[in-house]
Order: structure tokens, then C-alpha cells, then sequence
């Protein structure tokens, strides 16, 4: 067994890399449209009441415009979506033009190629570190 230097933010990353996590896009509705960001940190967190949660960057502007929303939709994404998750995961492109999407319950894009969703309102926002959690409360889900 090795140690490392658990203070290097890069040695931090790279160790925590090898372990595999559920990839969603997280989305809203706003005044000036959809946005959208890929979160790879998305989880459950409660059956009673039903919650789910995802850290978002605490300096991230899609997610305070998120968060002004007051609703999101996660959009669970699978093996095959790679394409989706990088357009979501980069800057300056169009996000939703490059995928097909219909407003859910809460207004928030549904993903039509997503594997399942679960449309939620923002129920708590905490901040963690650099990275802020969000909680949501689902209010509508589905398997596609």
C-alpha cells in the first residue's frame, strides 16, 4: 500500500476518478430557456420523503440559474450517451440544440434519449467545500 498526498487537489481527483458514478444532466427551465449541466455525482438520498441530490461547482452560473428556478429535472444518462454528456459538460455550445427534449411537470427539459428521469423541486441547497448540495424533491419519474 502506497499513501499519497491527500492535500493535492490533483492526486485528490485522480484517485476518486477510478471510482464509477451515476452520469445525469441536471436541467431547468428559466426566463431565457433551458440550461442544463452534466453532474457526476448524482444519488438518492431518500425513499420517505422521496429525495435525490448532486453537488454542483458552488461557483458553477448554470447552476445559480438552476437554482433561481426553483426546479430541475435529472436526467439519467447510460453507457451509450457519452455525445450528451459532453455537450453538457462544455462551454459555449448549444446545449439543447444538440439533443431531443419536451418540458416535464416542473417545466424542466426532459432528455427524450435519457435512460429515466426524475423531475424534482429544489428543496435545499447546503454548502459543502467548494461544491454545494443540492437536494431535490421528486415529484414525477420514468423509465424510458
Amino acid at each position: 500500500m502506497t499513501l499519497v498526498d491527500h492535500h493535492d487537489p490533483a492526486v485528490f481527483r485522480g484517485v476518486l476518478g477510478h471510482y464509477p458514478t451515476g452520469v445525469a444532466v441536471v436541467t431547468a427551465m428559466t426566463q431565457d430557456g433551458p440550461v442544463g449541466m452534466a453532474v457526476g455525482t448524482f444519488t438518492s438520498i431518500s425513499l420517505d420523503p422521496p429525495l435525490v441530490g448532486f453537488f454542483p461547482d458552488r461557483n458553477s452560473s448554470t447552476w445559480a440559474r438552476i437554482r433561481a428556478a426553483g426546479a430541475f429535472c435529472a436526467n439519467i444518462l447510460g453507457e451509450g450517451h457519452q455525445d450528451v454528456c459532453r455537450v453538457f459538460a462544455s462551454r459555449g455550445v448549444d446545449r439543447f440544440g444538440a439533443v431531443d427534449w419536451v418540458p416535464g411537470p416542473t417545466g424542466s427539459p426532459v432528455l427524450t434519449d435519457a435512460i429515466a428521469w426524475a423531475d424534482c423541486e429544489l428543496v435545499d441547497d447546503h454548502p459543502v467545500g467548494d461544491h454545494r448540495l443540492a437536494v431535490g424533491r421528486v415529484t414525477a419519474l420514468s423509465l424510458h
